[in-house]
Formats: structure tokens, sequence, C-alpha cells
């Protein structure tokens, strides 16, 4: 019987990359890296993808408070593998310690724009004609 392929993630890729997120979010917490931006910036990680294989993981990340998240994001890329060295102890029960990539999270700014799409006067108009016209 052949497998049927999606683009959907699989259970395990969910919940793997949901161990890692955990793990990461304690590792960065700790304050285990030792760089003065990570240390001194509050990051938020949203979301971890895991390669059908779980050996990559990119971590979609978000900078609080920091203007330039390039700045934050390349600091993390440049101790993924420090990283990745301790995410072991915590994600002991996988085969492979999967590779760390981070990646700037956008989709609160899809989320703005949305928002003041939906608030702009053009939308508020058609919004307001359709309750009217339902009287």
């Amino acid at each position: 019987m052949s497998k049927a392929t999606s683009s959907a993630p699989s259970q395990r890729m969910l919940r793997v990359g949901e161990q890692v997120r955990a793990a990461l979010t304690q590792i960065l917490q700790r304050g285990e890296v030792r760089d003065d931006l990570i240390e001194k910036t509050v990051i938020s990680i949203s979301e971890v993808r895991m390669s059908p294989d779980l050996k990559i993981a990119t971590a979609y990340v978000t900078p609080l408070g920091v203007k330039d998240h390039d700045g934050v994001i390349a600091a993390l890329n440049r101790h993924a593998k420090f990283i990745r060295g301790r995410l072991g102890p915590q994600l002991r029960q996988m085969k492979y310690m999967p590779e760390v990539r981070f990646r700037d999270d956008t989709s609160f700014d899809n989320y703005k724009k949305i928002d003041a799409l939906l608030r702009s006067p053009e939308v508020v108009r058609d919004l307001s004609d359709d309750d009217s016209q339902e009287d």
C-alpha cells in the first residue's frame, strides 16, 4: 500500500516541534547563550517546524522591543551549534539531535496588515451597508 504524500506536518513532526520549542525557550530563559545581544533581548519562539526526517528544526522567533530583528536572528544562528548541544539533555529520546535554524517570525506583521485592512474606511463602509440592508 502506498503512503499518501501530504504537505501537512505529521503528528510526530508537530509533537517533536513543540518539544524543541519548549527546550529552546528554557535555554534562552536561563541565559545559557553568552551573547550580549541575546542576553538583553526578550525572544519569543512562536513555532518550531520540523523537517519530515526530524533532522532540521526551523524556529520562528520574534525579538521583542528591538527594531533590528536581523541582528538578533544572526546572533542566534551564530550560536546554533552551541544551542543544539544544550538541547541534548532535554531531547535525549531522539535518535538524532536536530540542526536548529532561526528565522524571523513575520506572522505578527501579517496580522497587523489584515487588521488595518479590516479597519479601513472602505471595508467599514461596506460592512455597515450590509447591516442596514438586512433590516
